[in-house]
């Protein structure tokens, strides 16, 4: 009969057949990953032209000291209302209604085209130039325009400030039938 097996040998691997075997899967993955390594390495490349690597190592490299330049920069009071007027900046911009507000933008952009059209031209105007030019279809839309946006300037919107509802349940607000 045959002997009983009492101890079991594991097979040893020499560390050159390991380094065969950690070669082999370092060199399938780069293989499989073809496209996002070379990406990435452009993206490398670009870092390095314009400086950005050296920037980051010496950033790295003097982590302490920049750290402590920009926490003395951030202690400032200054810094402190910068902090807090792009913060209200930023809550104002979300209460804006913008698609009340690109058409505006696209009349503001053709008026700035015109105006650099005619910048080179001297042209003076008297009184009358300007009464005739009233009759004139685009000045009169424009004048309007202006005219209901001072009006609008000029509305109470007292109720509106501070608040955190979206503008178009503002408007209703307004007119004392808010939505809850």
């Amino acid at each position: 009969m045959a002997k009983a097996i009492n101890t079991i040998h594991r097979i040893q691997i020499n560390e050159e057949d390991q380094r065969k075997k950690d070669l082999l899967e370092v060199e399938n993955a780069l293989v499989e990953n073809k496209a996002a390594i070379l990406e990435s390495l452009k993206v490398m490349q670009n870092m390095h032209e314009r400086g950005i690597l050296s920037l980051l190592n010496g950033l790295f490299g003097q982590g302490d000291k920049v750290m402590h330049v920009l926490v003395k920069a951030a202690d400032k009071p200054e810094a402190a209302n910068t902090i807090k007027n792009l913060l209200l900046m930023m809550g104002t911009l979300g209460t804006l209604n913008v698609q009340q507000l690109e058409p505006l933008l696209l009349k503001v952009n053709s008026g700035i085209a015109r105006v650099a059209e005619q910048k080179d031209k001297e042209k003076e105007m008297g009184y009358l130039d300007i009464v005739r030019s009233l009759k004139d279809p685009e000045i009169n839309r424009s004048v309007t325009l202006l005219l209901d946006f001072l009006k609008g300037m000029g509305e109470d919107t007292e109720q509106l400030e501070r608040t955190t509802q979206l503008p178009e349940y503002q408007q209703h607000q307004k007119d004392g039938s808010a939505r809850e």
